[in-house]
């Protein structure tokens, strides 16, 4: 019975020390691939925020930044940092969210992913910005079925078309 135990302590241990290699190799692939993606910009100083967010800003706003509880409406183009769209809102209408509802649920009909949210702070009214967004704040280690592969980062360029004010 000993026996049994110390053996199932053993493989347990290997496989969590495999599943540990295994993150950060995805880990250390996703910061080869925001490395890469910052180099061939050239100059372009991308402001890395705490949360690991990329930010630039394209086009400054002329209206206020958005706060939570606001609703903000803005046109967006989202792809990797091969820089090959998966998805764009500008055939369309503009998409519009709920400042604040990503930590609380991103997959609610006003919500959007933790880096859009916080890039979108980083805005004012009328602004164009690019945010480079980490698979942390994005999709995470899961991704999108058939989209958007796990530890993947993102690049989204928007337009902050309106802010328009919360309830506090």
């Amino acid at each position: 019975m000993m026996k049994q135990i110390k053996l199932l302590s053993g493989l347990g241990f290997m496989i969590l020390i495999i599943a540990g290699c295994t993150k950060s190799t995805f880990k250390n692939q996703e910061q080869e691939m925001i490395d890469t993606y910052i180099k061939s910009l050239g100059d372009t100083a991308y402001v890395q925020k705490p949360s690991g967010l990329y930010y630039i800003e394209l086009a400054p706003g002329f209206g206020r930044s958005p706060v939570v509880n606001d609703t903000v409406s803005f046109w967006y183009n989202a792809m990797f940092t091969d820089r090959v769209s998966f998805n764009s809102n500008y055939t369309a209408t503009p998409f519009v969210a709920i400042i604040g509802y990503a930590a609380k649920d991103p997959t609610s009909a006003y919500g959007i992913i933790p880096g859009l949210d916080e890039g979108l702070r980083y805005m004012k009214e009328g602004g164009k910005g690019r945010f480079l967004v980490p698979s942390s704040l994005a999709y995470g280690q899961a991704g999108i079925w058939g989209i958007v592969p796990g530890y993947t980062p993102l690049v989204f360029e928007v337009n902050l078309i309106s802010v328009k004010p919360g309830t506090k």
